[in-house]
């Protein structure tokens, strides 16, 4: 059983982030093992089949290897320095990563059994190795994720307006309760099997929450220098993630007008207005207008985070979807 101590400046500096580089390490173990990950089957499928491009599957040899340690090592994927980082950022962050915790990490997580040839090269070549590990992780991200992105994204952002209003209206007690079943809150300290055994005194970094579609258990990144270590959590309504629905064709359609009902079902995970034009191949005007009646009509509302504002369906909204749409067909 491990645990993270928390102090009183700890508690103030709790804060929510998404992390792509995350996202993309954790697919490709999902990838790897499917059985465990039945969620993702819709999307395991068609990137499982990526691997059947030669060109690709050159670059992305490294992460083959990783993907079959018992964990990666802890170098791969840092703690995220802002709530909304983007890939190539963080990947940067990783490039940059000094040869000697290069070395480490790879030692750690088994790097130096017979059997790993790549961790092997990550301890005595580290800085070619990492230059093949970033790239395979690009190529990986090109190829796999950003596709789907902007759907995960969505989904991530759901969980963390979520959280933030559970903050709000019930404390941060209620919020670390309720992150996850292996979790719980004790005094002043967080507390699961998933975190390390030894413990971790944040000694007034705070801490990141940082919830993952992929992720299947709770997992803990570390963060050299300043940066506060993150806790990496099981999003809320991944299994809402592949599925789909379709709103056009039916009464909603024809009470709410073809557009109106594609825009209502989109924004049942968070959106922006550009988000929303980009998927459903609208202009931004054209969206804010059909979002303001949408509004109007309390189908959906609206939730500012810093110079974006994210459309949700409300509960209304949402039980005008599900009644209108039956039950979701299968991918």
């Amino acid at each position: 059983m491990g645990e993270v101590r928390f102090g009183v400046h700890d508690v103030g500096g709790i804060r929510f982030a998404i992390s792509p580089l995350w996202e993309t390490a954790a697919s490709f173990r999902a990838a790897s093992d499917p059985g465990r990950y039945a969620v993702h089957l819709p999307w395991i499928k068609r990137a499982v089949a990526l691997w059947e491009d030669r060109g690709l599957a050159g670059r992305i040899a490294p992460l083959h290897e990783l993907a079959s340690w018992p964990a990666w090592p802890d170098f791969v994927t840092p703690a995220p320095r802002c709530p909304l980082a983007g890939f190539e950022e963080e990947l940067a962050v990783l490039a940059a990563t000094a040869p000697e915790r290069v070395r480490a990490g790879a030692a750690a997580a088994g790097g130096r059994a017979p059997g790993a040839p790549y961790g092997q090269r990550l301890a005595q070549e580290p800085a070619s190795a990492l230059a093949e590990l970033t790239d395979a992780l690009r190529a990986w991200w090109e190829a796999a994720v950003a596709p789907s992105w902007p759907r995960i994204r969505s989904v991530l952002e759901a969980d963390v307006a979520y959280r933030t209003r559970q903050l709000a209206e019930d404390g941060i007690h209620e919020v670390f309760t309720r992150l996850h079943p292996s979790l719980s809150w004790t005094g002043d300290r967080l507390v699961s099997a998933d975190l390390p055994a030894a413990g971790l005194d944040l000694g007034g970094t705070g801490l990141t929450l940082a919830p993952s579609a992929f992720a299947a258990r709770c997992h803990l990144l570390a963060a050299p220098g300043p940066t506060p270590p993150a806790a990496v959590y099981p999003s809320r309504a991944v299994g809402t993630l592949w599925e789909r629905r379709d709103a056009s064709g039916d009464g909603l359609a024809r009470l709410l007008g073809r557009s109106r009902a594609r825009l209502l079902l989109l924004t049942t995970s968070p959106a922006t207005t550009t988000q929303l034009a980009a998927r459903c191949g609208l202009s931004l005007g054209a969206v804010s207008q059909h979002l303001a009646v949408l509004r109007d009509a309390g189908l959906v509302t609206g939730h500012r985070y810093r110079r974006e504002v994210h459309y949700t369906a409300s509960d209304l909204g949402t039980a005008l979807l599900d009644r209108a749409s039956g039950p979701a067909p299968a991918p």
